[in-house]
């Protein structure tokens, strides 16, 4: 199952742009500016080597680079999907600037507004959810902003999404986090309600938070997300989960989801539709 296969065709869709000021990525790391599209998951790479290039004619960066790209490159253990092309959008919270690879030819490459807002409820709410060094998983985790923002506020995460999703997501948290956090997201393949018990055992695995956005859309697989949710939530997980509500099929899931979890509806987002929830599993 792709995201392709979920959600078909892919419309045109607006970005946000935040100022450039401090940023995990020197120039030289960069994957690339606002607007300048990368023809292949190769042309980062291209990128870099003509910015490293560029900076070793004015000293210094050049060395810095060397050091750290090998490292990123060996981590890169999922290679991007060869879309047309990609974009470098700039986010900023948690008082970083964020270089997030897009592609509008895929769902799973776009940053959507229900990542947006949790972002900001995770900025504001910083020290309230203390998330220094805590385990948290997210669902759906896409292009990576909501796992990077986590990252930044010192929370061990684990990014997971469909396989196609893989290489993009990994190749944005590696830059926006490498040598820049105090634990390196870790990112795993979760397709909603398979293997869970073989992928991620509950004897194993122990979530402080779980997170989602924008994972409740029109598609045949909302039973299963439920499952995936309950299943990752032990005694003492916290939900987050933000959603743009678009169709009655949400607010149909988001009754579900009030059968299983103590609800708390934490804030609203008027411009861009979008409601961000708090879930804790009822216990029976």
């Amino acid at each position: 199952m792709s995201w392709a296969e979920r959600l078909g065709p892919c419309p045109a869709f607006s970005s946000q742009q935040a100022p450039a000021m401090d940023v995990c990525l020197s120039s030289a790391q960069q994957p690339g500016r606002r607007g300048e599209g990368l023809s292949s998951p190769g042309g980062w790479l291209e990128a870099e080597k003509k910015g490293a290039s560029q900076k070793d004619s004015t000293g210094g960066a050049l060395e810095e680079s060397n050091r750290i790209e090998p490292s990123l490159h060996s981590l890169q253990k999922f290679v991007p999907t060869d879309y047309a092309s990609y974009t470098q959008e700039h986010y900023r919270f948690a008082g970083k600037e964020i270089v997030i690879q897009e592609s509008i030819e895929s769902y799973g490459a776009v940053v959507w507004p229900g990542a947006t807002a949790l972002c900001q409820y995770l900025e504001k709410h910083a020290e309230e959810l203390n998330f220094q060094d805590a385990k948290i998983l997210e669902i759906g985790a896409g292009p990576g902003l909501v796992s990077i923002v986590a990252s930044i506020l010192g929370a061990q995460v684990t990014a997971t999404d469909l396989p196609d999703v893989l290489g993009n997501l990994q190749y944005n948290l590696l830059k926006n986090t490498l040598r820049c956090t105090a634990h390196l997201p870790e990112v795993k393949e979760l397709v909603w309600g398979e293997d869970l018990d073989k992928n991620f055992p509950k004897s194993a695995f122990y979530y402080d938070y779980v997170l989602a956005s924008d994972v409740v859309y029109h598609h045949y697989f909302l039973d299963k997300l439920l499952t995936t949710m309950v299943y990752l939530s032990q005694p003492g997980t916290v939900l987050l989960w933000a959603n743009k509500f678009r169709f009655s099929t949400d607010y149909e899931f988001l009754d579900k989801f009030k059968q299983v979890f103590d609800t708390t509806l934490l804030a609203e987002y008027p411009e861009s539709s979008v409601k961000l929830f708090k879930g804790i599993l009822k216990w029976d």
